[in-house]
């Protein structure tokens, strides 16, 4: 029985090498070079189209963009190192901007949380705006709604 070991990661580049990799069926990849080419051109294609992809649901409701734009680059950083290293930024201004709000009074916090849901509030009602009010409404929710301006 092979004994398992853990990859090398003591090299200084970011992406794993053939014998870095800890699964075999990508190992298996990276040893064939024109493998290598056609699943990074798949890997490109796919975090391309995600990253594509945020902008256009963005305003969609529900989640759309950001986690479709991190879900993209994650796919893309797994095969290229600049898009590792956008990444690691991404994650590290993440991380600073936790941080910063952590140490803002609460009073702040609660202004921030009423102006995000008033924000929320309004992207729905110009959402509605545009496209009008289902008719799979409520029939409450419609009469209330058909009385605030530009719904009616």
């Amino acid at each position: 029985m092979a004994e398992q070991t853990s990859p090398d990661r003591t090299d200084d580049n970011i992406t794993l090498d053939a014998q870095d990799d800890r699964w075999e069926w990508r190992r298996k990849i990276r040893a064939n070079p024109r493998k290598l080419l056609f699943y990074r051109i798949g890997v490109g294609v796919l975090g391309s189209l995600l990253i594509i992809a945020a902008p256009l649901t963005g305003w969609l409701p529900g989640p759309g963009g950001i986690p479709l734009f991190i879900a993209g680059l994650a796919v893309l950083a797994s095969e290229f190192e600049w898009a590792q290293r956008v990444l690691l930024k991404v994650k590290d201004w993440v991380k600073q901007l936790t941080a910063w709000t952590g140490r803002q009074p609460a009073w702040l916090k609660a202004l921030g949380t009423l102006a995000l849901f008033l924000c929320v509030v309004v992207a729905i009602w110009l959402y509605l705006a545009v496209l009008g009010v289902p008719s799979w409404f409520p029939d409450s929710w419609e009469s209330f709604l058909h009385k605030l301006p530009l719904l009616s």
